[in-house]
C-alpha cells in the first residue's frame, strides 16, 4: 500500500493559477461574511434552496433521480420515501443536514465518516452501510458501442480500513499544525478518498458529503448558500476528466493532483460569485417586478422561472410569476414553451 504523507506537498511550489484562485477565494469568503451580516433574513432563504439543489444533484450524478416536486417534498417536509432512488435521496438529506447543522462537532476520523456512509443508506436494508468494501471495486468506462474500460483499480478491501485511516490522521495532522493550506489539504484528501473508494457504493456521494464538511470546519461555508454539488453536476465531465487526470501514478506515489485542485477550487470560487451575484439583486429593496427585471439582466440565453426564484430569494413564487408575465408583456422576456418546459430569453 502506497504512504499517504502531506510532506512533500508542503514544500512544492505553487503556480500562479492555484494561488490566484485561493487569493480569490480568501477575498470572496470575507466578502460572503459582509454580506451575511447586510441581510441575513434574506439570504437565510438560499439555505433551503442549496439544500434541496445539493441533495438533487449529488444524487442525480450517480443516476438516482425522481421528479423535482418529490425532491421538494423529500427535502423540505422530510415525506417518506416511496422507492429504492428516494430512501437513496432520504439518506443524502439526512446526512447533508446533519453537517450542515453540527459540523463544528464533527471530527474527521474514519468512525465520523462511517457514520455518514451508514445514515445516508439508513432508509434502505443494506448490509454494507457504515462498513468498509468487502469487494474489490474498479473505476470504469463505458462506451456507447457496449465497450468497458477500467481507468483506475482502487485500493483492495484488506488494505481500505488503514488507508482511510492514515489519510484522517495525515489532514488532522497538517490542518492541526498548520502546515498546509486548507485549500490545498481538502481537495488532496477527497482525491485520495476516491482512489481509496473505501465503500461498495457510494463513494461519490461520501466524497461530496466530505467536501463541504471540510469546507465548512475550514470556515468556507458558501456551500450553505450555493450548491457545491450542483456546480459540480453541471460540470460532470470536468469534473471526471480532473480525477482521471489525477489518478495517474497514484498507487505509486507519483500522481499529480493538481488537475483535481484546480478543478475543485474553481468550483468553489464559481459559488462564491453565484452568491455575490444573488447577493447584488437582494441588496436593493425594488418592487418584486424591478426585483424580477433586475435577475433576468443577470441571465444569457434561455432561463427558467426556477432560476429566477433561486436569484430572489425573497419572493414569492406566485410574484415572480406575476413579474415573469408582466415582462412578457411589455415585450421584454419571451416565453417558449408550455408547462414544465417553458422557458423565457430577453429581447433587450
Amino acid at each position: 500500500m502506497r504512504a499517504f504523507n502531506y510532506s512533500q506537498i508542503k514544500e512544492q511550489k505553487w503556480d500562479a493559477e492555484i494561488l490566484g484562485l485561493i487569493a480569490a477565494i480568501y477575498k470572496e469568503s470575507g466578502r460572503q461574511e459582509f454580506y451575511l451580516k447586510q441581510k441575513p433574513h434574506e439570504l437565510e432563504k438560499l439555505v433551503e434552496i442549496a439544500k434541496i439543489q445539493s441533495t438533487e444533484a449529488s444524487n442525480a450524478i450517480e443516476g438516482i433521480v425522481t421528479t423535482n416536486t418529490r425532491i421538494k417534498q423529500l427535502v423540505q417536509e422530510k415525506t417518506a420515501p416511496r422507492n429504492r432512488d428516494e430512501q437513496e435521496i432520504a439518506g443524502y438529506r439526512d446526512a447533508l443536514n446533519i453537517i450542515h447543522d453540527s459540523f463544528d462537532a464533527i471530527p474527521l476520523s474514519p468512525n465520523y465518516i462511517l457514520q455518514l456512509h451508514k445514515i445516508m443508506y439508513s432508509h434502505m436494508n443494506n448490509p454494507m452501510a457504515g462498513l468498509t468494501k468487502n469487494v474489490q471495486n474498479y473505476i470504469s468506462a463505458s462506451y456507447p458501442n457496449g465497450h468497458t474500460e477500467i481507468l483506475f483499480t482502487p485500493l483492495s478491501p484488506f488494505e481500505t480500513p488503514d488507508a482511510l485511516k492514515q489519510i484522517c490522521e495525515e489532514y488532522n495532522r497538517v490542518i492541526g499544525n498548520f502546515e498546509v493550506e486548507p485549500l490545498i489539504a481538502i481537495p488532496i484528501f477527497i482525491h485520495d478518498f476516491l482512489c481509496i473508494h473505501p465503500f461498495n457504493d457510494g463513494n461519490g456521494r461520501m466524497s461530496r458529503l466530505l467536501t463541504t464538511l471540510l469546507l465548512y470546519r475550514s470556515g468556507f461555508t458558501v456551500g450553505k448558500y450555493i450548491s457545491l454539488e450542483g456546480k459540480i453536476a453541471q460540470n460532470k465531465d470536468l469534473y471526471y476528466d480532473a480525477l482521471n487526470k489525477s489518478q495517474h501514478g497514484w498507487h505509486e506515489g507519483t500522481e499529480d493532483v493538481l488537475p483535481f485542485i484546480k478543478y475543485l477550487l474553481g468550483t468553489i470560487l464559481s459559488a462564491y460569485k453565484d452568491f455575490a451575484d444573488r447577493f447584488a439583486i437582494v441588496e436593493e429593496k425594488l418592487p418584486a417586478l424591478e426585483t424580477v427585471r433586475k435577475a433576468t439582466l443577470n441571465k444569457i440565453g434561455r432561463f427558467t422561472k426556477q432560476d429566477i426564484l433561486e436569484l430572489c430569494p425573497s419572493l414569492s413564487l406566485s410574484s415572480v410569476e406575476g413579474a415573469l408575465s408582466k415582462l412578457v408583456l411589455t415585450g421584454e422576456l419571451k416565453r417558449e414553451g408550455r408547462g414544465k418546459a417553458t422557458c423565457y430569453y430577453r429581447l433587450k
